[in-house]
């Protein structure tokens, strides 16, 4: 039986905005689509129809969707709300928004995958961290809602309390972990007030290495940070105490932390292929060093991650070369999904010349909105898509926007944001690589880090590129990211205007070859046995090493552990490489046993390891017929040191008797 067709209800929002319900039938194909002014309103009731029916009800609205909400409760179809408004029809060009809106639209048809929560609980035990009567204000405005310390650093005159209704301790924070509803505070010069202070609080003698655990932390220390990227640490609340409309701001939220909390497990982790280490040697740091908030750590040949501590801007699975690491909101296929349905919505539409404007919803959509109602809005043909964290984006959802038809793309950041994006930027470095590479001309992929609307516009009113591809891919997959990369790039580089076969990509890329010294490489076949994704194997036959430049993820493991240090990574793209053999490295000669004949080595560094103990050490020499055991397998090598009852301690001088205490005391006695 087929799906029930989707229901579109879009309105002109009293007709402050045109809308080409042409160019939004080209594209939303197969879709009821029907046109309102004042749906929300004097309309109310075609809504009201539209809700009995079933299948998915997409309305082009979303500052009425509470209302909306409480009108379909009960319904067992989907409900969508999209946002046509500040993000196309009110605009210099909302005219010409007719194909933007049917991408906006197809876009909200995609299917939302569930993600998983981690818990989190706090029983409101609270710290306020301090240096003078500011933070003892703060917990007098708690005490009667959390569980409150107050603890200060360096305390000047603070008037004891007429009644103790919660601590005050001198203590300084040496280091702090932890999260919401679980801190743990390392603290030095601990003390407790005398009872009998008088005029000011007088401590006690401070004591070092004592530890706090709470649930929530409020500094209003006016010092470093306790934490990285402090703005995204659960339950750390931190103000300027010398601000206090900040002040008062901290502890309003502190009030609300107390519960349970679900907060959303951001990143999903299968250890089975991290690639961070093998034989206590490191290869992939990738994540470790671009996590702004500590939340991964090395734990044996993978890493860990604290979903507690973990803040979601998914720099780790943009990065990961395996995929062992990967962003759920959303995962990183049903992202690219969405780019399909967009653009080439858009293109069936008749939008051409289009600009992917990637944005968060805490800074990116407040922008927006402001941009639309007090100025030109956003250009007709740049389609903005929220997500969760900008820094998210992987270099399989840049190059597959650019395979969809996609003409340029841009990322909306902070002037000053909240954590380093050095992830992205190391994402944007490839891409630019990769698109120039393909023949793109232009600045394809860039930031545009401001917080002010009227610059957002500007600078994407300026945009002059060329159209990137004749005829976009329509491929859709599922699968990992590295799967998913491939794909992208195999199809990019189908419809891209000048295919080149390598393109060399800057250093820390996830794709590349190695350059192997042949002359120095000695087929210890090290590098085969470390390598975790099989790129460099052997053959169990003969001494060979071979290379799978495919399967290759540039973690290091293989230079870290040869022996002759004659490996060196490549970054690159080889397009031919998904479809090439095995490449072979270094081949040579087996070493054969003399006595059975079964091959047991490389020729040529058996004959090299003769050569050197012949006539060199005292157990081989010249002529000597022991010599033949070096060209002997190891089973043969036994049995023929028996034959020849080999001694290798014969004719060596017998050690001296270890020396004891008992021997030097006796030597005493004999002198005296």
């Amino acid at each position: 039986m087929p799906d029930p067709p989707k229901t579109i209800l879009i309105c002109s929002c009293e007709d402050t905005m045109r809308l080409d319900t042409a160019a939004v039938k080209r594209g939303c194909r197969n879709s009821e689509i029907a046109k309102f002014r004042q749906l929300c309103r004097a309309e109310l009731d075609h809504f009201r129809n539209a809700a009995k029916a079933a299948g998915p009800l997409i309305v082009g609205c979303t500052q009425e969707a509470p209302l909306f909400g409480d009108e379909a409760k009960g319904r067992s179809g989907k409900t969508e709300f999209v946002n046509l408004r500040e993000t196309a029809g009110w605009s210099a060009e909302g005219s010409l928004a007719g194909p933007k809106m049917a991408a906006l639209l197809a876009v909200a048809s995609e299917p939302a995958p569930a993600y998983p929560f981690v818990a989190l609980k706090s029983d409101g035990v609270i710290l306020i961290y301090g240096r003078d009567e500011v933070a003892v204000e703060a917990g007098q405005l708690l005490a009667d809602h959390l569980d409150v310390t107050v603890m200060i650093a360096k305390p000047a005159q603070i008037m004891p309390p007429a009644t103790t209704s919660f601590p005050i301790v001198q203590g300084t924070i040496r280091n702090a972990k932890g999260h919401l509803g679980a801190f743990e505070l390392a603290v030095d010069g601990y003390a407790a007030p005398r009872p009998s202070s008088r005029d000011a609080l007088v401590f006690e003698a401070p004591r070092k290495g004592l530890t706090s655990r709470c649930d929530i932390v409020l500094d209003l220390s006016g010092g470093t940070p306790l934490f990285p990227a402090h703005d995204l640490r659960d339950g750390y609340l931190r103000a300027d105490p010398r601000d206090p409309a900040a002040m008062l701001r901290a502890v309003l939220k502190a009030r609300d932390l107390v519960g349970n909390f679900d907060k959303p497990k951001y990143v999903n982790f299968t250890a089975e292929i991290c690639v961070h280490s093998r034989s206590r040697l490191t290869g992939c740091h990738r994540c470790l060093d671009l996590c702004p908030t500590g939340a991964i750590t090395p734990d044996g040949d993978h890493v860990k991650i604290n979903a507690e501590v973990c803040a979601g801007c998914g720099q780790c699975a943009a990065a990961c070369p395996t995929g062992a690491a990967t962003y759920a909101l959303p995962p990183a296929d049903a992202l690219l999904h969405k780019l399909r349905a967009m653009l080439l919505t858009y293109r069936e539409a008749g939008g051409s010349n289009v600009i992917v404007l990637f944005h968060d919803s805490q800074h990116g959509t407040p922008l927006i909105d402001a941009l639309a109602r007090y100025g030109d809005g956003l250009p007709a043909n740049v389609l903005p898509l929220a997500i969760n964290e900008v820094t998210q984006i992987g270099l399989e959802a840049v190059v597959a926007s650019f395979a969809y038809g996609a003409t340029g793309i841009r990322f909306l950041l902070r002037t000053k944001p909240l954590h380093d994006v050095a992830g992205l930027s190391q994402t944007i470095a490839m891409a630019d690589a990769v698109v120039a590479g393909l023949g793109f001309s232009g600045r394809r992929v860039s930031t545009i880090e401001t917080d002010d609307p009227d610059v957002l516009g500007e600078v994407l009113r300026a945009i002059e590129l060329a159209p990137a591809v004749e005829g976009p891919a329509t491929f859709k997959t599922v699968g990992k990211r590295r799967d998913l990369l491939r794909f992208a790039l195999h199809e990019l580089h189908r419809v891209a205007p000048a295919p080149t076969d390598v393109i060399a990509l800057p250093e820390g890329a996830p794709l590349g070859t190695i350059s192997v010294n042949v002359d120095g490489c000695t087929l210890c076949l090290s590098c085969a046995s470390v390598c975790p994704t099989g790129a460099l194997r052997d053959d169990p036959e003969r001494p060979v090493l071979k290379f799978v430049e495919d399967a290759c993820v540039q973690c290091g493991l293989c230079a870290s552990t040869c022996p002759e240090k004659v490996i060196t990574l490549k970054p690159q793209i080889d397009f031919r490489a998904a479809r090439a053999a095995a490449r072979i490295i270094k081949e040579e000669e087996p070493a054969l046993c003399i006595r059975c004949n079964k091959p047991f080595g490389v020729k040529s560094t058996i004959e090299k390891i003769a050569a050197k103990l012949e006539g060199r050490h005292w157990m081989y020499p010249t002529g000597d017929k022991r010599l033949h055991v070096v060209r002997m397998c190891a089973d043969c090598r036994v049995i023929a040191m028996s034959e020849q009852q080999f001694d290798p301690f014969k004719e060596v001088p017998a050690r001296p008797p270890p020396r004891t205490t008992d021997d030097y005391l006796r030597q005493r006695e004999d002198k005296d």
